[in-house]
């Protein structure tokens, strides 16, 4: 499979042996009839040399990655991208090395995020060189390869399925402490190629919103980790709550402690709440309601990471290329995302001690 314009060999550049006839040039025609049979084991000798060159490949990439976390959605729209970026930008900024895979063949959001959109993959002697994005994170997407970002990729199964082989098998990934797999919404081929090609999967973290109808599918990612014995890291609700917050000042502009103030929330609705000692004031709105993430973790028995608010200023910078962890590192959700590495990274620990335990 040879989908990237030039990472597929050339007959000429196999390692495979040619016959050139005696005396003749290499490419002159012969004057015996073609061995149609021998051009067919040719090709099949070939595709199996490449298949074997790939598997090693993946076998080292396996060895070179501490740890390879997969992240995935029941139902699109929930923020996967966003929290797959997040985690990977989280992980980042404590001096971890780490690389994001970005398995959306047909949707690859991750560049435009990371404000790589304009990027190419770099291709040198039949090798992809990772795109380096924010913090040094190195970065794979189908989207490198789209002349146009409203192109649409139109590909069968298996042509998917062989890309997503050569992103793991045909790239220099190098030693890495963390990668990040990013997939499509779901439960289907794309997961399945990589726990079949990629051995040593630390596990899946789940990405929800707290309403009834992403849970629904999410149960469903969930069991399916679960049918192929790949742990469940834990469950993310992602939008949970929007904050609002502000100052009460009296006429002199100084701040009015321990006071009850009347907001106005969205919708026209009154709501209140009572200042802290410096006059500052918030509130949480459930706006997509709140807690069902945790309440899906728990009634599945697996473990849950945390939440993350709704936040407008991840929209506006997922859109600019500059995500909120980089463009407010002290914020709520910089603060939330780092909770929830906390989390993952305790996670971790436990299957490696399960682990330990198992081999003795």
């Amino acid at each position: 499979m040879a989908f990237i314009g030039g990472l597929g060999k050339s007959m000429t550049e196999s390692p495979i042996s040619h016959h050139t006839p005696k005396g003749g040039k290499p490419d002159a025609p012969s004057t015996d009839k073609p061995d149609a049979g021998s051009a067919q084991q040719q090709k099949e000798m070939e595709a199996a040399y490449a298949n074997m060159k790939r598997k090693m490949a993946m076998q080292k990439m396996a060895e070179d990655i501490k740890h390879k976390i997969m992240v995935l959605s029941g139902k699109g729209g929930v923020g996967k991208s966003t929290v797959a970026t997040g985690l990977a930008l989280s992980l980042a900024s404590r001096g971890h090395s780490v690389g994001i895979l970005d398995i959306d063949i047909t949707g690859p959001n991750v560049p435009k995020m990371l404000g790589l959109d304009k990027s190419r993959l770099d291709i040198d002697q039949g090798r992809i060189n990772p795109t380096i994005g924010p913090s040094g994170i190195k970065v794979i997407s189908m989207a490198f390869l789209l002349e146009d970002e409203d192109t649409p990729v139109v590909w069968r199964g298996p042509i998917k399925l062989g890309a997503i082989q050569q992103f793991i098998g045909d790239v220099n990934w190098g030693e890495l402490d963390f990668m990040i797999i990013d997939f499509p919404p779901g439960t289907s081929d794309e997961p399945l190629t990589v726990t079949q090609s990629l051995s040593d999967i630390d596990g899946m973290v789940i990405v929800t919103t707290p309403q009834d109808v992403a849970l629904m599918d999410s149960r469903k990612s969930i069991n399916f980790g679960k049918s192929l014995k790949v742990k469940i890291l834990g469950v993310i609700e992602n939008m949970s709550g929007y904050t609002l917050q502000g100052r009460a000042l009296d006429d002199s502009g100084n701040p009015v402690p321990n006071t009850v103030v009347e907001f106005m929330a969205p919708g026209g609705k009154k709501l209140t709440s009572t200042t802290d000692k410096d006059g500052n004031w918030s509130q949480t709105l459930d706006i997509f309601k709140v807690g069902g993430g945790e309440d899906t973790a728990a009634d599945l028995e697996v473990p849950y990471l945390g939440k993350l608010p709704f936040d407008p200023g991840i929209v506006r910078g997922c859109d600019d290329g500059v995500h909120r962890i980089l463009s407010e590192p002290e914020g709520d959700s910089a603060i939330a995302f780092s909770k929830l590495v906390d989390n993952l990274l305790l996670e971790l620990d436990k299957s490696g001690a399960e682990t330990s335990l198992k081999i003795i």
